[in-house]
């Protein structure tokens, strides 16, 4: 079983569209899951099982958002 720094885990799904965005499901158990995308312009986002959340728009722009609700942004340069 794959692991990452959230512990092992199960891929529920994933695949890529015909527009190239590729997504991906992660199960790791106890209603423990995660999800990320990336799309064929660069922007890209995590879901992660902490319920943190991170968005790229692909051209420095960012968005972090903690599991306690704090949000944090960056912009691009």
């Amino acid at each position: 079983m794959p692991k990452s720094s959230y512990g092992s885990y199960n891929t529920a799904s994933s695949g890529t569209n015909g527009q190239g965005n590729h997504y991906c499901n992660r199960d790791y158990g106890n209603g423990s899951n995660s999800y990320h995308y990336s799309n064929s312009n660069g922007s890209y986002y995590y879901s992660n099982p902490n319920g943190s959340t991170y968005y790229n728009s692909g051209n420095g722009a960012s968005t972090y958002t903690s599991p306690s609700g704090g949000v944090y942004k960056s912009s691009s340069k």
